[in-house]
C-alpha cells in the first residue's frame, strides 16, 4: 500500500488530488455536534495543500437515499474544515455536475475543495457493478491522483470507496495509515492479556466479531443492550430490557464454547433499571435503581450497568496490556444512565494498557463525558469497519489501496 508520505516525495504541486474522506458528522439542525472526523482528516488535507496540490475532498454523509436531500448536505462540513485549516474553502453544490467540474477547475494550487455528499448520486452505493463504474468514471474526470482517508467508509464496496482508486495513481493518507497500524497491533502479536469489552445496544452486530474473538481475547466484558440477551441465555429475568430472542442459541453457544476455550466472559452481576426509556431530549430524571443482573422486575428496563458491576470490569481492564473497546455500556446520553460507560472509559485511561476505542458511539461517548480524547492510545473513526477488520474480513477500500 502506497503511502502518501511516497506521493508527497513524488511532489503533488498543481495536481488534482481527490481525497476520500469520511466527513458523516452527526448534525442538529445543521449545526455540527462532533468534529471529530473532519480533525481525523486534517493532517492529510493540510500536508496536501501545503505541498500545492488542487484538494478535492469527497465524502458521504447520512443515508440519502441516491439523490439530493438538503438536510444531508456537505456544507456544514465544508465550513467547518475551512475553519480548521484556517483558509477558505470552496463548496461544489453537487457531486459530478456543473458545480463540480467548475469548482474544482477553479483551484489554484494549494487550494482545497469540498464537493457535495456522494449518496445523492445513486451510482455511489450502487450494488450494480456497471453502475458504480460509471459514476465512478465521473468522479474521476475531478482528479489526476486518489488518496483514500475516509477509514470509515472502507469496509463499504463504493464507487468512491473501491472503484475509484482503480482509475486512479493512489496512495493511502495519514488517517488510514494509522487505523491499519493500530488495527494490526489487536490482530497480529498482541501484547496480552487482550482484553475486549463490546456494548452497544445489538447483539446481532456483534457476533462475528465475537465469534473471532473467543478464538483470540483472553478476556470479554458485554455491555450494553446486548448484554440482556446474554443474560437471558444463562436463564435470567431481564424484565422488559432489550433482547433479540432469536440470538439466544448463539449466544449460548458462545458462552459454552469461551468455557470450553478459557476465554472469560464477563457479563454484569448488577444493572441500573428504570420503568422506561429515558427521555434523551429533556434529559429528565429516570427513577434508576440498581439490582441484581439476574432479578430485573418484570415492569423494568436494564439501561446501564450497575456500581458493582463497573468496578468488577475496572479490576478487569486494570491488569491488561491491551485493550479494545466498542460500544458503550448503556444509555450514555442520558446522565442517569453514563457512569458504566464513564467508568469503563476511566478504566483504559487508569491501565498502563495500549488502549483503543473503536468509533462509532464509543468514541462519541469518550467526547460527549469530557474525556481527554489523547489520553487514549487510540480513539478509531470507523466503528462498522473496525469491527470487520478484527472479525478478519477483506475490507473492499484497503483492498482497492494495494498495489
Amino acid at each position: 500500500m502506497k503511502t502518501i508520505d511516497e506521493l508527497l516525495s513524488e511532489g503533488v504541486s498543481g495536481r488534482r488530488v481527490f481525497v476520500r474522506a469520511d466527513l458523516n458528522v452527526p448534525l442538529d439542525s445543521g449545526t455540527i455536534t462532533d468534529d471529530g472526523r473532519i480533525r481525523a482528516v486534517l493532517p492529510t488535507v493540510k500536508a496536501l495543500a501545503d505541498a500545492g496540490a488542487k484538494v478535492v475532498v469527497a465524502s458521504h454523509l447520512g443515508r440519502p437515499k441516491g439523490a439530493p436531500d438538503p438536510a444531508f448536505s456537505l456544507a456544514p462540513a465544508a465550513s467547518r474544515l475551512g475553519e480548521l485549516l484556517g483558509s477558505a474553502v470552496a463548496f461544489a453544490t453537487d457531486t459530478v455536475g456543473e458545480s463540480a467540474l467548475a469548482t474544482v477547475a477553479g483551484l489554484a494550487d494549494g487550494q482545497v475543495a469540498v464537493i457535495e455528499n456522494l449518496r445523492f448520486n445513486a451510482g455511489e452505493t450502487a450494488k450494480d457493478d456497471a453502475e458504480r463504474a460509471a459514476f465512478a468514471d465521473r468522479l474521476a474526470e475531478l482528479a489526476d491522483v486518489y488518496v483514500g482517508d475516509g477509514f470509515g467508509a472502507v469496509h463499504r464496496k463504493h464507487a468512491s470507496v473501491y472503484d475509484l482508486p482503480a482509475r486512479l495513481p493512489h496512495a493511502a493518507g495519514f488517517l488510514i495509515a494509522t487505523e491499519v497500524g493500530v488495527l494490526k497491533k489487536l490482530t497480529e502479536d498482541v501484547k496480552r492479556p487482550y482484553v475486549v469489552v463490546l456494548g452497544g445496544a445489538k447483539v446481532s452486530d456483534k457476533l462475528a466479531v465475537i465469534d473471532e474473538l473467543l478464538g483470540k481475547a483472553d478476556r470479554l466484558l458485554i455491555g450494553g443492550g446486548m448484554a440482556y440477551t446474554f443474560l437471558k441465555a444463562k436463564g435470567y429475568e431481564i424484565g422488559s430490557s432489550l433482547l433479540q430472542e432469536d440470538q439466544i442459541p448463539t449466544v449460548q453457544e458462545y458462552i459454552e464454547r469461551a468455557e470450553k476455550t478459557g476465554v472469560e466472559l464477563v457479563l454484569p452481576v448488577d444493572v441500573l433499571v428504570a420503568p422506561a426509556f429515558p427521555d434523551l431530549k429533556t434529559k429528565a430524571p429516570a427513577d434508576p435503581t440498581a439490582v441484581a443482573a439476574d432479578a430485573v422486575p418484570a415492569d423494568r428496563m436494564g439501561l446501564d450497568i450497575g456500581p458493582e458491576t463497573r468496578k468488577l470490569y475496572a479490576s478487569k481492564i486494570t491488569d491488561a496490556a491491551t485493550v479494545f473497546w466498542n460500544g458503550p455500556m448503556g444509555v450514555f446520553e442520558h446522565p442517569d444512565f453514563a457512569e458504566g460507560t464513564k467508568a469503563v472509559a476511566q478504566a483504559l485511561l487508569d491501565s498502563p494498557a495500549f488502549t483503543v476505542v473503536g468509533g462509532g458511539d464509543s468514541a462519541a461517548a469518550v467526547r460527549l463525558l469530557g474525556f481527554d480524547e489523547n489520553a487514549f492510545g487510540h480513539i478509531s473513526t470507523g466503528g462498522g469497519a473496525s469491527l470487520e477488520y478484527l472479525e478478519g474480513k477483506t475490507l473492499p477500500g484497503l483492498a482497492a489501496l494495494e498495489d
